[in-house]
């Protein structure tokens, strides 16, 4: 079986990936990072540098995981990216990041991560930095 995770570089990604690592090898899975952008704008913040990569992958390797690491940038909503991977996979887990939000804030999740949660036929482990 499969876990997959949403990575960014962003504190909540980093700390979805801590944890599917920690789910990957307690439960002798294999992980699949997933670095997806919509490609809406020249420079996505959620994008990760080759080297951010090459760290994940680093990440893995220290812990024994195997596993893959995949950056898309195809035009395709992220949520939707992860939805049709995971999807695909007949994973057994999906990993996202959540940001703290503001007791406003609260109502409206985040559209990516209510899209996720409302959407996907797997558990879903929703971690925060």
């Amino acid at each position: 079986m499969t876990i997959v995770v949403g990575y960014t570089t962003k504190p909540e990604g980093r700390a979805a990936l801590a944890r599917a690592i920690h789910e990957a090898r307690t439960h002798a899975e294999d992980l699949l990072v997933l670095n997806v952008s919509g490609g809406e704008a020249y420079a996505d913040p959620l994008l990760a540098t080759e080297d951010e990569l090459d760290e994940v992958r680093a990440q893995l390797a220290d812990a024994g995981v195997a596993g893959e690491v995949r950056q898309l940038v195809r035009g395709k909503d992220v949520a939707d990216e992860l939805l049709t991977i995971t999807g695909e996979l007949g994973a057994s887990l999906l990993v996202i990041g959540l940001r703290r939000r503001s007791p406003v804030g609260k109502l409206v999740l985040g559209s990516n991560a209510q899209k996720i949660l409302l959407s996907v036929d797997v558990p879903v482990l929703a971690v925060k930095a």
